[in-house]
């Protein structure tokens, strides 16, 4: 009881300090997704993710790993290169039931012009007074997953730390926890993941003294502090395998995400809450050779004769798998947007066992 009074109190303080606000999209770039052969199943792998990059995605499934340790990268373009975005990650199975991992994120705008000092203290134009700088947003991920006692069940867990830069103007540090589980029975897999499980709260601090007497020389509005926070989001899947023959296995998985803002224009909607559901399949071959494609963005949107018109985007990809090394390819809208451009994404995976000496 102590406890809980302590946080909440700690809440309100956040909240007096700094002006509150619940945002729908914040943290955003935190929905984009990693690894190819993730983003080219429609991001529909909660329920089948193993290994590394289930640090991301379900932390129930890092134990999942087939190797003692597994390292993880990809880099993507981002509206047509204005926009980079980085994710590394590595995982270490300490024994048969745990296992240990950390994510990095980087989703940034570099090589920004800053025009604030353009004219000088006579009124002159002077394009040497111009500098450079990025905006960035950093992500690290802890993650935790273990094997229960429970035959086929996992669960597991996330610290989030966030770290976004706006140059010297702006910075805002936060927090939050994800929680997962996964559970297979013969040929099914089902997992759950809570998103921002206790919400995720980020802090904003405005360096004013580099822009304020601009801003309110040109009309702008000056920012204040304030407390960002991004509120719940649950996932559930279920999946199948298929053994088709002695060389080709298949795999299907649906996921829905649960949204309790009420703020998403999404196939199902009860106010506050909106349901978005997404598809993935994968037919592998010897398990070295993998094709996949998915469903995901399922919307109902009115076009300009004021017509509805269902809408989805579809994805695709390809991946190989030769010795410990795993490299994957997906064509798919980075961010499920409709409006941007489909991005070609690479991914690369690295599988190894720490060599040990046997005892004399």
């Amino acid at each position: 009881m102590i406890k809980k009074i302590f946080i909440t109190s700690l809440i309100f303080a956040f909240s007096y300090t700094f002006k509150a606000q619940v945002r729908v999209y914040s943290n955003e770039f935190l929905n984009i997704g990693v690894d190819a052969s993730s983003l080219s199943m429609g991001n529909s792998v909660i329920a089948n993710i193993a290994g590394v990059n289930s640090g991301y995605w379900n932390p129930a499934g890092v134990i999942k790993s087939d190797k003692q340790i597994e390292v993880s990268l990809m880099h993507s373009n981002y509206f047509s290169g204005l926009a980079q975005y980085d994710y590394l990650a590595a995982a270490y199975k300490i024994n048969d039931s745990s296992a240990l991992s950390f994510s990095l994120i980087r989703f940034g705008v570099d090589d920004i012009p800053n025009t604030l000092n353009l004219i000088d203290a006579n009124g002159n134009v002077n394009y040497n007074r111009i500098s450079y700088f990025s905006i960035a947003d950093y992500a690290f991920l802890f993650s935790y997953s273990r094997m229960s006692k429970i035959r086929g069940l996992s669960f597991g867990g996330n610290v989030k730390i966030i770290y976004r830069a706006q140059a010297d103007f702006a910075k805002a540090y936060g927090f939050g926890f994800d929680i997962g589980a996964q559970y297979r029975l013969n040929q099914w897999c089902f997992g759950s993941v809570l998103r921002d499980a206790t919400s995720t709260f980020n802090i904003w601090i405005f360096n004013k003294e580099l822009f304020e007497q601009t801003f309110i020389e040109t009309g702008n509005e000056v920012p204040d502090n304030s407390l960002e926070i991004t509120v719940p989001k649950l996932l559930l899947a279920a999946a199948r395998d298929f053994k088709i023959n002695d060389k080709i296995n298949a795999l299907v998985e649906i996921d829905v995400a649960v949204f309790f803002d009420g703020a998403h224009n999404s196939l199902i909607k009860f106010d506050p809450v909106s349901i978005e559901p997404s598809l993935g399949f994968q037919f592998s071959y010897l398990k070295n050779v993998f094709i996949r494609g998915g469903f995901t963005g399922f919307q109902i949107v009115e076009d300009i004769n004021q017509e509805n018109q269902f809408m989805l985007q579809p994805t695709i990809g390809i991946g190989f798998s030769y010795f410990n090394i795993t490299f994957d390819y997906a064509l798919t809208d980075v961010g499920d947007l409709s409006i941007a451009p489909y991005s070609h994404i690479f991914s690369l995976k690295y599988s190894f066992d720490l060599k040990t000496k046997n005892k004399q």
